[in-house]
């Protein structure tokens, strides 16, 4: 998969005969987005044209609410490797500034969709909105297509479990820990992934080593203690217990990611990992000493390891 960060960098050659093309935040790459990256996908194939998903970065959201932007499903990081895992030729991915907030309806169609993408087919979700004050939607877009020469389709929205599948809906989920309806609507654990750093050996001195990941998000959507499974390159997955937090027993800290791996020594420092959340088991909270610590850590870790037997009594259950 090609990445293009910048108009001037397009692989405009591989367009030359025409692309089949999306647009969105793409957070999460959740049920809605998957059914809808198939379906340019098949058009793909089916028209003899690249693929090309158009996102941004920051996304236009984080970019208007910059002192409090909502929670990120995805790293960019993450973001591009399932694009690339799904079969996507370019993802294009322009910086969201200010040039691009006052961009009119039609000068973004000519100059991004028609002259650099060459879009031959458009698909895109039934609440696109683009452009300057979001002054563009399907309409115009379906009525350039009929004056300029290509196809615009909409696709309707996804609802899994009573619920419309959306970003929004995600994060509200995760927040609130309902896991087992954030996996559906995802459909797929939901994942953070980054690479191990040197921590304090905080959790070493307490007979809980961590692997610690730098969140890289400005709003956690996750925030607590979890039963979690975990991957590296050539490893796992593996059972474990995990905190999403600012470990208050110590002071104020940076909200970080920490992994406890049951019974593990692998030295991964450096590593690029996968934690899978498959159950919220408590928030987070301060203890008056160390010792009433421990003896949570040692209950939590009790309760994650039997979640995770159930969890995956099921799923062999489920593969019979």
């Amino acid at each position: 998969m090609i990445l293009s960060r910048h108009l001037d960098s397009f692989p405009f050659d591989l367009v030359a005969r025409g692309s089949i093309a999306t647009i969105g935040s793409f957070d999460g790459l959740h049920l809605g987005h998957q059914q809808l990256l198939e379906k340019i996908l098949n058009a793909s194939r089916e028209n003899g044209l690249p693929s090309v998903v158009m996102s941004f970065e920051p996304t236009p959201k984080e970019f208007f609410l910059a002192d409090k932007p909502p929670a990120r499903l995805m790293r960019f990081r993450e973001k591009y490797e399932a694009l690339e895992s799904a079969g996507i030729d370019i993802f294009f991915c322009p910086r969201f500034n200010d040039a691009m907030k006052n961009i009119a309806a039609d000068a973004f169609i000519r100059r991004i969709l028609i002259h650099a993408m060459n879009i031959q087919h458009l698909i895109v979700g039934d609440d696109f909105r683009f452009a300057r004050d979001r002054e563009g939607d399907f309409d115009i877009l379906r009525q350039a297509g009929g004056n300029i020469g290509f196809q615009v389709q909409q696709m309707s929205s996804v609802v899994e479990g009573g619920k419309r599948v959306s970003s929004s809906a995600i994060r509200e989920m995760l927040w609130k820990g309902d896991l087992e309806l954030a996996t559906i609507l995802l459909g797929k654990q939901y994942r953070m992934s980054g690479k191990v750093i040197e921590g304090e050996r905080i959790g070493r001195e307490l007979g809980y080593p961590t692997a610690n990941v730098n969140l890289k998000r400005k709003q956690s959507a996750v925030m607590g203690i979890f039963a979690v499974r975990v991957a590296g390159k050539n490893w796992g997955p593996l059972d474990a217990v995990a905190s999403v937090g600012t470990r208050p027993t110590f002071g104020p800290n940076k909200p970080i990611l920490e992994v406890h791996i049951f019974e593990f020594d692998k030295d991964i420092y450096g590593e690029y990992i996968h934690v899978d959340f498959i159950s919220r088991l408590r928030n987070e909270e301060k203890f008056d000493d160390v010792e009433s610590l421990v003896e949570q850590m040692h209950q939590d870790s009790a309760l994650a390891k039997k979640v995770l037997a159930v969890q995956s009594g099921l799923l062999d259950r489920c593969a019979d």
